[in-house]
C-alpha cells in the first residue's frame, strides 16, 4: 500500500506533462504579458483626418460604442483599394499649447474584408483607430482587414515621459528599456497571447514603425 501511494504523484506528473506537451509541443511555459508604456498624465488626442470622430474644437471625442468606459477615443477614415489614404493622430502637451504625434497609419490597398470578402480596386472601407488613453496602445478595425500591400503604422511612445518602467523616476533603467527590451507588440483578439513583431525603432524620434499584413491590437511595451 505504501509503494502504491509514493506511486500516486509520479503518475499525476507524468500525466500532467502529458496533457500539457499535447497542448504546447514545444513544451515551453505561457508567454507572459509585456510590460506596457503607460501615458504620463491624462493626454488629449487631435487630428485633422476624420472630421467625423471630432468635436468642433478639433479633439477627438470618446467613443460611447461599448457603453462601458470613456478612455477610450476613436478615430475614423475611408481606406480605399488603389488610393494612398492615412490618418495621423496627434496629443497635446498638459498644457494644451504643443502638439506632439502618438500615431500614423498609411495603406492603399485593402484587399480582404471578413464577412464581406475581396475589394475590389476602387472599393472602400472604413477603418476605426481606437485609443487606449491609459497604456500606449491601439485597437485597428475591422478586425481581420487584410491588406495585399502592407499598410504602415507608425507610434510615437515620447508620451510616456522617459518613465518606461512606471516606477515614477526617469533613470539608467528607462534608459536600458528603451535601448535593449522595448519594441512593437501586437495580438489578435483578447484571448490570443501578445507577440512581438519587427519594427524600426528610432530613438531619436522615439518611435517605432511596422508593417501592417492585417489588424488587430497594437502596443509599444516591452
Amino acid at each position: 500500500m505504501s509503494v502504491r501511494r509514493a506511486l500516486i504523484p509520479l503518475v499525476l506528473a507524468l500525466v500532467a506533462a502529458g496533457c500539457s506537451d499535447e497542448r504546447q509541443p514545444t513544451a515551453q511555459p505561457p508567454a507572459q504579458a509585456p510590460h506596457f508604456l503607460r501615458w504620463a498624465g491624462a493626454p488629449q488626442f487631435t487630428t485633422g483626418d476624420s472630421p467625423s470622430s471630432r468635436s468642433a474644437d478639433g479633439v477627438l471625442v470618446p467613443s460611447r460604442s461599448d457603453g462601458i468606459s470613456l478612455n477610450q477615443y476613436t478615430a475614423a477614415f475611408w481606406a480605399v483599394r488603389g488610393q494612398p489614404r492615412s490618418v495621423q493622430i496627434n496629443y497635446l502637451s498638459a498644457t494644451g499649447d504643443t502638439t506632439f504625434p502618438f500615431l500614423r497609419l498609411a495603406t492603399d490597398d485593402p484587399a480582404f474584408v471578413p464577412g464581406r470578402g475581396d475589394l475590389e480596386p476602387g472599393d472602400s472601407v472604413l477603418i476605426t483607430v481606437t485609443i487606449d488613453r491609459d497604456n500606449i496602445k491601439v485597437s485597428l478595425e475591422p478586425s481581420g482587414l487584410q491588406f495585399g500591400s502592407p499598410a504602415e503604422l507608425q507610434i510615437w511612445y515620447g508620451g510616456a515621459d522617459g518613465d518606461l518602467n512606471g516606477d515614477g523616476a526617469v533613470d539608467d533603467a528607462d534608459g536600458y528599456i528603451e535601448g535593449q527590451l522595448l519594441g512593437m507588440w501586437y495580438r489578435e483578439d483578447a484571448e490570443s497571447a501578445w507577440t512581438q513583431v519587427p519594427a524600426t525603432h528610432s530613438l531619436s524620434d522615439k518611435s517605432f514603425i511596422s508593417a501592417l499584413q492585417h489588424f488587430c491590437e497594437w502596443a509599444v511595451s516591452w
